[in-house]
C-alpha cells in the first residue's frame, strides 16, 4: 500500500518536471535591462603611416639622402676593398665601427708573451668587418621608437682615446654635447709601430714619439750599417695615415719641438673650445657643400684637390656667434681666410725645403705626385703645397710595389738609377710627421691656426739648429 503511494508521488513529480520544462521552452524573452556604465577608453594605436612621415618627408630624410650622395662617405669605395679587414675596418666599415664603439675596444698596446710582440688591440671582430657607411653608422637608434628622437641619438659622443698614442692622450671636445667626437673617432691619426729593432720588448711596439723631440740628434736609421739595430726602416708609407684632422683640431699628436730663439708656444685657436665639426661641415647647404655632404667646398670635380676651381660655403662660419663684420670669412684675397692659408702654405713649403736637405740636393726625400689628368688624380692633397707633395716618402720598394719609381733605397742592394737613403735622425722623422699633419689636415691651418703654425715654425727652426 505504502509502496504504491510512493510510486504515485514520484510519477507526479516527474510529470510536473517535464511540464515545467515545456512551459519554460515556450516562454518569450523578457525586455532588455538598463545599459551598464561605459568602460575606460582603450589606448589609441599608432598610425604607422603618419609616424613615418615625421622623418620621411621632402624637408628631412629625403633632402638628407640628396645631400649624402656628395659625401665621400657615400661615393667612396674603400668599404668594398677593406671588407674583412678587422684592423682598418673600424674607420672604413659600418659594422666594424659600431663594434669598437659598442664594445669599448681599447687602444693601449699590449705585450703578447707567446709571440714576443706588442699588439694593437684596436680592431673589430671578423664577423663585424663589413658594411658601407650609411645613416646607421652615426644614427644607431634609427627605427627604434620611430620618433624624431631617433635622429638625435648618435652612435658615440664620448671623448676619443687617441690610437696614435696608444691612449696616452684623449681628444676631448665637449662643446655641442661632444658631437665632434663622433667625427674624431675615425678622423684621427693611426700609430707608427717599431719594426725589426732588437730593442727590449720585441717588435711591433708603439713608436716612441717623445724621443723624437727629446733626442733630436739620435740616429733613426743608419745608411751605412742598416736598420736592424734601430727603431724602424723608413719606407714609402712611413706615416700616421690620413685622418689627422681631429688631432690638429684638438691641438694634440704633433711632435712639439721646443727651443729658444725663433720658437713659438703651442696654443690653440678658438675653434678648439667653441666650435664643433658640424658647425662648418654641416652648415646650411650651398650647391654640393653643407648639410649631409659634410663638405665646405662646392666644386664639380670631387677628387680634384685644391687646384680646381671651387667656391666655399662659409654659412657655418659667418654668424653672430663666430665670424661677422670685418672678421667674416670669404675667399677674397687679403682676408682672414686667404691670408691664413697663404701663410701656412708658405711655412709648409719652407719645411719641405729643410726636410729635403737630407737628400742630394736633386731628388727630394718627400714624395711628389702632380698627377692632374681628369679622372686619374691620385694625390688627395694636390695643390695644398706648391710642389704637390702627398705626405709619403720617395723611397723605392720594388718593381711591383707601391712606389716602383721611387729614388731612395733602404735595402742593401741599390738598383741602377737609385741611391741609398741617407742617415736619418730623430729630428727628421719628427719634422716629417709634422709635415704630414699640416699637409693632410687639408685646411691649411683653418682648423687650428695657432697649433699648426707652431708645429711648422718650430720644425723648421729645429732642422736649422741641427744643420739642415
Amino acid at each position: 500500500m505504502r509502496k504504491k503511494f510512493l510510486q504515485k508521488i514520484l510519477t507526479g513529480a516527474a510529470i510536473f518536471s517535464v511540464a515545467s520544462m515545456l512551459l519554460l521552452s515556450c516562454a518569450k524573452d523578457g525586455k532588455d535591462g538598463l545599459t551598464g556604465p561605459s568602460g575606460a577608453n582603450g589606448k589609441d594605436g599608432i598610425d604607422a603611416n603618419q609616424t613615418c612621415k615625421l622623418c620621411h618627408n621632402p624637408a628631412m630624410v629625403d633632402s638628407v639622402v640628396s645631400q649624402f650622395i656628395y659625401s665621400k662617405h657615400d661615393y667612396g669605395d674603400t668599404w668594398e676593398t677593406e671588407a674583412g679587414n678587422t684592423g682598418c675596418g673600424p674607420c672604413h666599415l659600418q659594422e666594424a665601427f659600431k663594434y669598437v664603439v659598442n664594445n669599448n675596444v681599447p687602444v693601449a698596446f699590449t705585450f703578447n708573451s707567446t709571440t714576443g710582440k706588442w699588439e694593437n688591440p684596436y680592431a673589430s671582430a671578423d664577423y663585424a668587418a663589413y658594411g658601407k657607411i650609411s645613416c646607421y653608422t652615426c644614427h644607431d637608434k634609427l627605427h627604434t621608437t620611430y620618433g624624431l628622437s631617433d635622429l638625435t641619438t648618435f652612435t658615440t659622443t664620448a671623448p676619443v682615446a687617441m690610437t696614435m698614442l696608444g691612449g696616452a692622450k684623449t681628444i676631448n671636445l665637449p662643446q655641442g654635447g661632444g658631437i665632434s667626437h663622433l667625427c674624431a673617432k675615425c678622423h684621427q691619426p693611426r700609430p707608427l709601430t717599431v719594426g725589426t729593432s732588437g730593442i727590449a720588448g720585441g717588435d711591433g711596439r708603439l713608436f716612441p714619439y717623445d724621443s723624437l723631440k727629446n733626442f733630436p740628434n739620435t740616429i733613426l736609421w743608419d745608411s751605412t750599417t742598416g736598420a736592424t739595430q734601430y727603431w724602424l726602416v723608413p719606407s714609402y708609407r712611413t706615416h700616421n695615415h690620413y685622418g689627422v684632422v681631429s688631432a690638429v683640431y684638438a691641438g694634440l699628436g704633433g711632435i712639439e719641438f721646443t727651443g729658444t730663439s725663433g720658437y713659438l708656444q703651442y696654443t690653440n685657436s678658438k675653434h678648439t673650445t667653441v666650435a664643433t665639426c658640424q658647425d662648418c661641415h654641416m652648415a646650411p647647404v650651398t650647391g654640393q657643400a653643407g648639410g649631409h655632404s659634410f663638405r665646405v667646398r662646392n666644386q664639380n670635380n670631387l677628387n680634384a684637390g685644391l687646384t680646381s676651381g671651387s667656391s666655399w660655403n662659409f654659412k657655418g662660419c659667418n654668424n653672430s656667434n663666430c665670424h661677422s663684420g670685418t672678421d667674416a670669412m670669404s675667399a677674397v684675397s687679403g682676408g682672414r681666410f686667404t691670408t691664413t692659408r697663404a701663410t701656412v702654405k708658405a711655412l709648409l713649403d719652407t719645411l719641405a725645403v729643410h726636410i729635403n736637405k737630407l737628400g742630394d740636393g736633386v731628388h727630394p726625400i718627400l714624395h711628389v705626385d702632380a698627377t692632374s689628368t681628369s679622372g686619374a688624380i691620385t694625390n688627395l692633397w694636390l695643390g695644398v703645397s706648391s710642389k704637390n707633395y702627398d705626405g709619403y716618402l720617395d723611397i723605392y720598394d720594388s718593381p711591383t710595389g707601391s712606389n716602383p719609381n721611387g729614388y731612395w733605397v733602404t735595402s742593401s742592394t741599390v738598383p741602377t738609377g737609385k741611391k741609398k737613403l741617407p742617415t736619418m735622425k730623430f729630428v727628421h722623422m719628427g719634422a716629417i710627421i709634422n709635415f704630414q699633419f699640416a699637409l693632410r689636415e687639408y685646411s691649411l691651418g683653418i682648423h687650428n691656426t695657432k697649433y699648426i703654425t707652431a708645429l711648422l715654425t718650430n720644425s723648421i727652426q729645429k732642422l736649422i739648429d741641427s744643420g739642415y
